[in-house]
């Protein structure tokens, strides 16, 4: 594998991305359901761009209701050899600021009423999510943020809620006492199914208020919310297009391209022909 393919995933605030080349809307089909819009493919330098938002165009699906199976799925189909997925985030400690950027590389799972493996019964896996986030897109990532003009830290661990309520103040400091850095609502199962679909994964959280911690200030509310996303969005899409710029023509592999081989345990004579169909784009080097 020698060239780039970079799957852009957009979360609140960033529904398209200026700057991409020769861009066409392209719908896919996928066995596990409907994924949140078309996907929007062109190039940047040396890389192909496979853009898709994440709640949709004009933000129509909630954090429960996206459907990430179905968009790792279509990425997957699309030939995405890496996944750079961005979300709005609020922070749970001092230094991570509205308007600041973290480049996640730990999550803790809170969500609850979402599907979060393409495996289950009549074909079981069990990938490493030990490092969940890809080193090297990380770096680019952060690389890239700094030209964009944002704060960012480099490391920190997202707190993924089910929501789509935002956290009770409880709730709010005992995730800070757990060590949590942000707190979001999309980035699990995302994440997990990244990995199960061999796709090195990195994630930019974009930090749009403190939460709720903050027992002398208001609640965070939408309107905070909104106030905060459009300066973010603009460095997001400055964000992507200097990391696309960044990066070599080669695309040198990485050990998540093939994290399945030690990862799949049913065997062949009991694995089911309906589970394994569906899994053609995930897993279909290997089955």
């Amino acid at each position: 594998m020698n060239g780039w393919t970079i799957g852009i995933i957009g979360g609140s605030g960033l529904y398209d991305v200026a700057g991409i080349q020769d861009g066409r809307w392209v719908t896919v089909d996928s066995p596990w359901g409907a994924p949140s819009d078309a996907c929007y493919i062109g190039r940047v330098g040396h890389a192909r761009v496979v853009f898709l938002p994440r709640h949709g165009r004009g933000h129509r699906i909630s954090p429960s209701q996206i459907n990430a199976r179905a968009n790792i799925d279509c990425l997957k189909r699309l030939g995405v050899t890496d996944i750079l997925a961005l979300s709005s985030v609020g922070g749970l400690v001092e230094e991570r600021a509205p308007g600041s950027f973290t480049i996640v590389d730990q999550f803790i799972d809170r969500t609850r009423d979402r599907a979060s493996s393409f495996f289950g019964s009549g074909m079981v896996a069990h990938v490493s999510m030990a490092d969940p986030v890809c080193e090297r897109l990380s770096r680019y990532a952060s690389a890239a943020a700094r030209s964009a003009g944002a704060t960012v830290h480099s490391g920190g661990t997202y707190l993924a809620m089910e929501g789509p309520q935002f956290s009770s103040r409880a709730e709010s400091q005992l995730y800070r006492q757990w060590g949590c850095h942000v707190i979001g609502m999309t980035a699990m199962p995302e994440a997990k199914l990244a990995r199960e679909a061999e796709l090195p994964y990195a994630l930019v959280g974009m930090v749009t208020d403190y939460d709720c911690w903050r027992a002398e200030e208001a609640a965070v509310d939408v309107a905070q919310v909104i106030a905060q996303l459009s300066a973010n969005a603009d460095k997001a899409r400055t964000l992507v297009i200097e990391l696309l710029r960044s990066l070599p023509e080669k695309r040198t592999a990485s050990p998540i391209d093939t994290c399945l081989d030690t990862a799949l345990i049913t065997a062949p004579h009991a694995r089911d022909p309906d589970v394994l169909a569906k899994l053609d784009a995930v897993a279909g080097r290997l089955l």
